[in-house]
């Protein structure tokens, strides 16, 4: 009943033109109010007209009328407004457990009630407690889960706890399929179960106070690595600019060398070039003169003739060494051992470089990671020793004591109680390389050898 004249009450502030509650709420001279947004925004559009009426009853107004605030109206209109929110607030909403008693539109609840199993609003809540007054009924927060809280077996409430099952049990179970089992309250379990919480809560804090730490240091870690290999890269930049700039200038050199070298051997050459031409002149002209000669008819002028008639110049050695290509191969040659040298020193660089790593690379150690490595060898039986039984495909052999009827083969063991794999243990084996496999009764080995064995150790 409360709840419906409050509606009414509602119903009866709210205003004609917006249809909500009134806010800033003003009475006009017949009786009615609205707010005054709303009755200033009707005369506005009525202005033209000079006449401005009521827009309930239509009661129309010569001049327009000034707008008085009504302080008690206001007043009973902000109680309403707090006590709608009050009343949204009582309502059950997404995630609220629902009060068990309301009817309608359900309340959300404040407590449960471990014995009754029922969830209450405030309003039903008072009505238990004055009902089951000076009663044992327990409350506890709003549970949405109490059916779980009870034995689905006996109905009976789930208030003790096995630890030989590690289950929550009633007092019944404890009398039929729990009986002497280790049982205590659930309270007791709880506690204990709490006590282990805590330990591990304090583990977990531990372990994050140390990841924390650890990640701390990781991250400085990339930092320094990050600096480092700039670092590495800022010296690495300079250091072999350096040395471009070296060979640089070291080809300058070599070119100015061999620059000077021809300046001065084609300026020697040009000089001997122009006494070479100077003496081919004077031989001309000596072999006119001997053509003149040979024409005289003076005995004693022939027999006798001028000196410069008499000497001849000896001829010029060309030096064999004419080209440079020597100089162009020991350049060659230079380059070729420079890039040997620098291919030796940029791989051991590498290697360094490579082995330089922040977090390092895990061995295998366990059965699983091993297993990926796990190879089955098919045995040879063409080879195996007549005291050994072949089985499970020619994968495992066994010893006997009754030789075996295998037929006679070249490549069989007569002495040893061995036997050979067909297969190598390596992924790309060398094509005349072959593994040991000797396998005892209580162990196998296996290395490289130039032979597949499988045997006895004896």
């Amino acid at each position: 009943m409360a709840e419906a004249s409050i509606l009414v009450a509602q119903d009866e502030f709210m205003c004609s033109v917006c249809l909500d509650l009134l806010k800033d709420p003003v009475s006009i001279q017949c009786g009615h109010s609205y707010c005054k947004s709303c009755i200033t925004d009707c005369w506005d559009q009525e202005d033209q007209k000079r006449v401005y009426s009521c827009p309930q009853c239509r009661q129309t107004f010569g001049p327009r009328p000034a707008l008085a605030r009504n302080t008690m109206l206001a007043e009973v209109v902000e109680k309403l407004k707090k006590t709608r929110l009050q009343a949204a607030d009582c309502f059950s909403g997404s995630g609220d457990v629902e009060c068990d008693v309301c009817t309608g539109s359900k309340h959300k609840a404040v407590k449960s009630c471990l014995l009754c199993l029922n969830s209450y609003c405030q309003n039903h809540l008072q009505q238990h407690e004055s009902f089951f007054r000076g009663k044992k009924h327990k409350l506890t927060d709003a549970n949405g889960r109490l059916r779980e809280m009870i034995c689905t077996r006996h109905e009976e409430p789930l208030k003790l706890y096995c630890r030989t099952d590690q289950r929550c049990i009633c007092y019944l179970c404890l009398m039929d399929e729990h009986k002497n089992h280790e049982t205590v309250t659930a309270e007791a379990e709880r506690t204990e179960k709490q006590r282990i919480l805590k330990e591990t809560q304090k583990m977990f804090q531990q372990s994050i106070q140390q990841r924390e730490k650890d990640l701390q240091q990781l991250r400085e870690a990339v930092e320094s690595q990050k600096r480092s290999a700039q670092t590495a890269v800022e010296d690495s930049e300079r250091i072999f600019t350096e040395l471009i700039r070296s060979i640089e200038r070291s080809r300058s050199e070599l070119i100015r060398l061999i620059r000077d070298q021809e300046k001065t051997a084609v300026s020697r050459a040009e000089g001997r070039l122009e006494r070479l031409e100077q003496e081919i002149n004077d031989l001309r002209r000596r072999d006119a003169e001997l053509e003149q000669l040979s024409h005289t008819q003076d005995h004693i002028q022939f027999l006798c003739p001028p000196g410069s008639l008499r000497s001849v110049q000896l001829p010029i050695t060309i030096s064999p060494h004419l080209s440079f290509n020597h100089v162009g191969k020991s350049v060659s040659n230079l380059k070729e051992k420079l890039e040997d040298f620098c291919k030796e020193e940029i791989e051991q660089i590498s290697g360094r470089v490579k082995y330089i790593e922040i977090i390092p690379l895990k061995e295998s150690k366990t059965r699983p990671e091993l297993l990926q490595y796990c190879k089955f060898l098919t045995l040879d039986p063409n080879t195996v020793n007549k005291c050994l039984h072949l089985s499970e495909g020619n994968k495992v052999a066994k010893g006997t004591k009754k030789a075996q009827p295998y037929p006679d083969h070249p490549d069989r063991f007569d002495y040893y109680f061995q036997v050979l794999c067909r297969e190598s243990v390596y992924n790309e084996p060398h094509p005349h390389t072959l593994i040991d496999r000797l396998s005892y009764v209580k162990c196998v080995h296996c290395w490289q050898r130039t032979s597949q064995v499988v045997g006895l150790n004896g």
